[in-house]
């Protein structure tokens, strides 16, 4: 009977690992902040957080909906239902006092995000321009900004690329990503770039000289050797000094850059959504529509 008790522990415990390795490192803390504003919250206000009921979540997100965006309150409530799930016990997230709170909160606030800027051809070149005035980092930034546009990639994956992640080709490079947002497995994906015409402005000729100048220790170092955070940093600096508004760009700005320049100038669904990694439809058909707006506009027929 103990050796029956002793199993059930360690496979409670093993559960529990399973449970934990199923989200990225990232993924798990940003579960754990957003959980530990509710326990505070719950704390002050003399109310249980684990486990808590539906009610105390509700109350909660009314409380967020005074000062936050609707999208973070959908996040809070699936931070708090991943947390209770690690720790034993269920939520019912789909409670109506939960749901029928969320809706009437969404007709009060809307839930259109303000996103921040696509970096589009024109502002990107004014970026690269912006670059090559400086001295320090210049190569880093180049590649980063280049390869960060042309790959479509998210920030966590530009930022994790290691040397032996990078095969460079005739026709340009290869990159492997061994996971990201939409890959939480790592089975890994490649993203091929080509040489760019305007070589200017190609990705590949940044990159080859940013590597041939940089000494790396070993195969496994990281290409760029930043945080996430400083890939919104840098974009905003340069679009700073480029002229632009830094508050309309971020790290995102280079994913949507690609993916509304790529639909502005023909490419396929299928062909964006192989680069950029997306698993639906929804959010690159977005980026299509925007692309669109003037291009097949009504009023481009009326000739005053």
């Amino acid at each position: 009977m103990s050796e029956l008790i002793t199993d059930v522990k360690s496979l409670e415990i093993e559960t529990l690992k399973n449970l934990k390795n199923s989200k990225a490192n990232n993924t798990l803390r940003a579960y754990q902040s957003d959980y530990r504003d509710f326990s505070l919250f719950c704390s002050k206000n003399g109310l249980s957080s684990m486990p808590t009921q539906p009610k105390i979540v509700a109350l909660y997100i009314t409380h967020l909906s005074k000062f936050s965006k609707f999208s973070t309150l959908k996040r809070r409530i699936a931070s708090i239902s991943v947390i209770h799930k690690l720790k034993g016990h269920y939520l019912d997230t789909k409670h109506p006092i939960i749901m029928e709170n969320l809706h009437g909160i969404k007709r009060t606030l809307g839930s259109r995000q303000k996103a921040k800027k696509p970096l589009l051809i024109n502002n990107l070149k004014k970026i690269i321009k912006a670059i090559d005035q400086e001295k320090k980092e210049r190569d880093r930034d180049r590649a980063l900004i280049l390869i960060g546009f042309a790959g479509g990639f998210r920030r966590s994956e530009l930022v994790s690329i290691l040397k032996e992640d990078v095969e460079l080709v005739d026709e340009g490079v290869k990159i492997l990503i061994k996971k990201s947002k939409t890959d939480q497995s790592g089975e890994g994906s490649i993203k091929a770039i080509p040489y760019f015409q305007n070589q200017e402005f190609c990705p590949v000729i940044a990159l080859k000289k940013y590597m041939t100048l940089k000494k790396f220790n070993s195969n496994s170092e990281k290409i760029f050797k930043l945080s996430d955070k400083s890939v919104a940093l840098i974009i905003k600096k340069y679009a700073q000094i480029a002229g632009l508004d830094p508050t309309k760009y971020a790290g995102h700005s280079l994913r949507s850059g690609f993916a509304t320049t790529a639909a502005e100038f023909g490419a396929e669904e299928r062909n964006i959504m192989t680069m950029t990694g997306h698993k639906t439809t929804q959010m690159v058909r977005r980026y299509i529509q925007e692309a669109n707006l003037f291009k097949n506009n009504a009023l481009n027929k009326i000739k005053i």
